[in-house]
């Protein structure tokens, strides 16, 4: 009887894990080096098993063959800047009043399956309900809902919230009270903080902020919009800075880049990150005119009809929305603050502020890649690290995700077409495996 279990138990640990192979596509492994034409990526279970080229690498019998010639192999993309609360919406006083109770059962996990059909394997949220946001990502980890792995922040940390934004953004009172707010999300399990005008803060405050948020392990993500947040950010040392500026000023301050490049030189403290979240000014006003784009039923996917409708006629006409008056004169300015970044020594990452007026899940990533490109001149093997190799870096995934690598999980997505040469192919992504499992 003995006997008899444990053969059965043997029998058990060595049952293999169903195999697939991507056969034949051009693979980026997200290091930066050339692409392997004609590659090979076993995925064993939710894992990368091995990888190499037709015709050298075995295949066992009884893989699933995926043929992904004429397609473009990498890495699943990360977004570093989401808002999985918002989708689309001109109007945040009518859809925080209306929505904020269905935020966890249909909103949020509507915006998750979109950003995963469209290639993003993991994503950072920064800023929404405590408890929405972790009942959202345990979820998608459970595999009970489909969804990129979330990296959730949590409520945003200011010193007052906006009125009626209570739910997701805490203020604080004095450095004890900062504190404990951040101890209190650390708690709750967040995985980072972000962190808001912190002009407005006392510098008590804020260090209290960061220095508790380095003490759990967490790092922190502020906003960079105005040059007196980026001076206090890098005093008390944030981790990464989000947006190139609400300001109309034609470039950052001479100070402040000099500050950058202080704290950029200290190779000790690893690097300085930067989200820009440049499209969404840079497309504003073709949206605008070609209001085509808005009838994508991508990013209706998973939203019932009648909130497909309002957000819909919140947008009716694109170019009377308060939110982008400014941009005529905001959009001049970033190509020079973006260039000031990059000769900084920052490390840029992907992020898109996805879900804000008229820009949506489905489509806002693959956005910002092209924007890099072609407005920014970023070199597209670049843009596509940055999208993939660094945000896994900072998120301390590298062991596991941003690079096709034997014994990292299977987060891989491949597109018909060479996106070293059209980067806006990323717009349709033809396969998306996360995890190992394929859901495109």
């Amino acid at each position: 009887m003995v006997v008899a279990l444990i053969s059965a138990s043997l029998a058990v640990a060595q049952v293999e894990e169903p195999m697939t192979a991507l056969v034949g596509g051009t693979l980026i492994d997200g290091f930066g080096s050339h692409p392997l034409r004609n590659s090979v990526v076993l995925i064993e279970g939710e894992q990368i098993r091995a990888v190499g080229v037709v015709d050298e690498l075995s295949i066992p019998p009884g893989t699933e063959i995926i043929s992904t010639e004429g397609m473009t192999v990498l890495p699943g993309l990360w977004d570093m800047h989401v808002h999985l609360m918002i989708n689309g919406h001109s109007d945040y006083a009518h859809w925080d009043k209306t929505y904020l109770p269905l935020l966890e059962s249909v909103i949020m996990p509507a915006s998750a399956k979109q950003l995963l059909l469209a290639g993003v394997t993991s994503a950072r949220d920064l800023g929404a309900p405590l408890e929405a946001s972790i009942a959202v990502r345990d979820a998608i980890n459970r595999g009970e809902i489909p969804g990129p792995t979330m990296y959730m922040s949590g409520p945003f940390i200011q010193k007052k919230p906006y009125p009626g934004t209570e739910a997701f953004r805490w203020g604080v009172e004095g450095a004890a009270d900062a504190r404990a707010k951040i101890q209190r999300l650390a708690a709750a399990g967040v995985d980072l903080i972000k962190l808001i005008d912190q002009d407005q803060m006392t510098m008590d405050e804020l260090r209290a902020v960061v220095d508790e948020a380095h003490a759990h392990g967490l790092t922190v993500a502020a906003h960079g919009h105005r040059p007196e947040e980026i001076r206090r950010g890098l005093e008390v040392g944030v981790d990464c800075f989000e947006h190139t500026g609400l300001a109309t000023a034609p470039e950052y301050p001479e100070d402040v880049m000099a500050l950058i490049q202080e704290r950029t030189a200290q190779m000790n403290l690893g690097p300085l990150y930067w989200v820009p979240t440049v499209e969404v000014l840079f497309n504003y006003d073709y949206v605008r005119d070609n209001p085509e784009m808005l009838d994508d039923p991508s990013w209706q996917v998973g939203l019932p009809e009648e909130i497909v409708a309002d957000i819909r006629g919140s947008f009716v006409h694109p170019d009377r929305l308060p939110y982008f008056q400014l941009t005529a004169d905001r959009k001049p300015t970033l190509k020079r603050k973006f260039e000031q970044l990059q000769t900084s020594g920052v490390k840029l990452l992907i992020g898109t502020d996805s879900g804000i007026p008229m820009k949506f899940h489905s489509q806002s990533t693959w956005n910002e890649l092209d924007i890099w490109v072609r407005e920014m001149g970023v070199e597209p093997m670049e843009a596509i690290r940055s999208a993939t190799y660094w945000p896994a870096l900072v998120m301390g995934a590298a062991d596991e995700v941003g690079t096709v690598t034997p014994g990292k999980k299977a987060d891989i997505i491949a597109v018909r077409g060479d996106v070293l040469r059209y980067i806006n192919l990323l717009r349709d992504v033809d396969i998306v495996i996360k995890r190992g499992v394929r859901y495109k």
